[in-house]
């Protein structure tokens, strides 16, 4: 489920990560969603199972939280209008939130394919 990432090759060159951090800090203003007041975990599709799962390990008050973004940012879009600059996420506040859960069920997913392809055989006694 998860996308190829680069960070850890990034993060451990400082003159890369210099250069990259700007550049996706624009990327991610452009981009228009901390407008809306959404953060960037709230764009990920519901529809897999494995989201679906995440979403259910949520805490009540991030969940809550979720969907009160989505719904102000859907009316937004509805009215043409983007939010008050005092009310839009402020890069700080821009959090990865769902992905932690993400990770963990599609490690317990690998995990639990390891497990049920697991073939155990028993140790033949010889008492001849």
């Amino acid at each position: 489920m998860s996308a190829p990432s680069m960070t850890k090759f990034i993060t451990k060159r400082p003159w890369l990560k210099r250069w990259m951090v700007p550049l996706a800090n624009w990327y991610a203003d452009a981009a228009g969603y901390r407008k809306l007041g959404l953060r960037a975990d709230d764009l990920i599709p519901e529809e897999s199972p494995t989201v679906m799962a995440a979403l259910k390990r949520l805490p009540p008050k991030e969940a809550y939280d979720r969907v009160f973004r989505i719904r102000r940012a859907f009316q937004c879009s509805l009215s043409h209008q983007l939010l008050p600059k005092d009310q839009q996420t402020k890069p700080e506040d821009d959090y990865l939130y769902l992905t932690p859960y993400i990770k963990e069920i599609e490690a317990e997913s690998r995990e639990r394919g390891d497990l049920e392809a697991m073939v155990v055989n028993k140790k033949k006694n010889n008492k001849s």
